[in-house]
């Protein structure tokens, strides 16, 4: 069975979607559409529409949703409407209610619909992820994550917390397979834009483990680091290059009785990873369509998807107010 897709949005995300999905087995670009045209020469041959109602004409089974978020939800509920599955670009929508009726419309149709959060499939953070929940690390005592570079004129229409914040919440409770309970932000405006252009968070999980975040388009290098510490170390998965490193406690026994008093951690054995390194995109293509087709369940949901727009949204409210907010009276 080759299912039948369509693309709507043909700027930065979308000619990266259009190649993927040109080179993965199994499925079929068929249409794509782009109200604003075609800058990158994504559709070549592919026939073109300036709608979603375009690509629904020409018998799509599914669309890749890479529109700015604004949109999100108007194309979302027309493909949820006409029973066509729908990989949606995170974030899912550009506001918490909006993303509650997709959840209910893609329920109500019983049709698949994923978010695009790309760094589940990073071959780091999948390591990571097993590597902690095989106990490696021991007890894990907190996850940092920095994530920043320049300023992408692409982005026009949400902050640095829900465009790219949105990675690191939603990748730190998958890493840790819990839920966001406390938070506090603060957050800046530096560009003269309406939206907030970097921000830090801090807070815990409802498990206990304790999470940092710094996130900016002001920083003049691009920087994608996820840190884990625990009782037995302390793992950096880079997500740029797709590199896992476990930097493990030293257990050197110290003969100076006042520094060896210190219950503390030294430096001990460094482990670089060999690591498959297949491109995230295409490995969330894949779990896309193997959901479409009821073999795999590892696509992020769209609830997935929404309690992570909801821990940012929680985040813009505590730097605008703030306060630090208990997450476990809003789930």
């Amino acid at each position: 069975m080759t299912i039948k897709y369509g693309l709507i949005g043909l700027g930065m995300m979308g000619r990266h979607h259009a190649r993927v999905i040109r080179e993965v087995e199994g499925i079929d670009l068929v249409a794509v559409a782009d109200a604003m045209g075609d800058p990158h020469g994504v559709a070549g041959e592919t026939p073109m529409f300036d709608s979603v109602q375009g690509l629904i004409d020409a018998g799509v089974d599914a669309v890749v949703v890479a529109v700015p978020t604004k949109f999100h939800e108007e194309v979302g509920l027309a493909l949820a409407e006409a029973g066509v599955h729908a990989l949606i670009e995170k974030p899912v929508a550009h506001e918490l209610p909006a993303a509650e009726r997709l959840v209910s419309a893609f329920e109500a149709a019983g049709k698949v619909a994923a978010v695009g959060h790309v760094e589940r499939f990073n071959p780091a953070l999948i390591s990571l992820r097993e590597r902690i929940a095989n106990g490696d690390l021991g007890e894990v005592y907190q996850i940092q994550t920095r994530r920043q570079g320049p300023f992408p004129a692409r982005i026009a229409d949400v902050g640095v917390v829900k465009d790219l914040g949105s990675h690191d919440i939603d990748l730190t409770a998958w890493l840790a397979q819990s839920h966001y309970a406390t938070l506090a932000a603060q957050t800046t405006h530096r560009s003269g834009r309406e939206h907030e252009d970097m921000v830090s968070i801090t807070g815990k999980l409802a498990n206990g483990i304790m999470v940092n975040h710094i996130v900016n388009w002001l920083t003049p290098f691009k920087e994608r680091l996820t840190l884990v510490t625990g009782e037995r170390g302390a793992f950096v998965a880079d997500t740029l290059t797709a590199d896992l490193t476990f930097f493990e406690n030293g257990t050197h026994a110290g003969s100076w009785d006042a520094v060896a008093a210190f219950r503390g951690v030294s430096e001990g054995t460094v482990t670089r990873f060999a690591l498959e390194k297949r491109e995230p995109l295409r490995s969330e293509h894949e779990a896309f369509r193997d959901a479409i087709l009821g073999v795999r369940s590892d696509a992020v949901t769209l609830r997935e998807g929404t309690e992570t727009l909801r821990v940012a949204e929680a985040a813009i409210e505590s730097a605008k107010t703030g306060v630090s907010l208990d997450l476990t009276a809003r789930a």
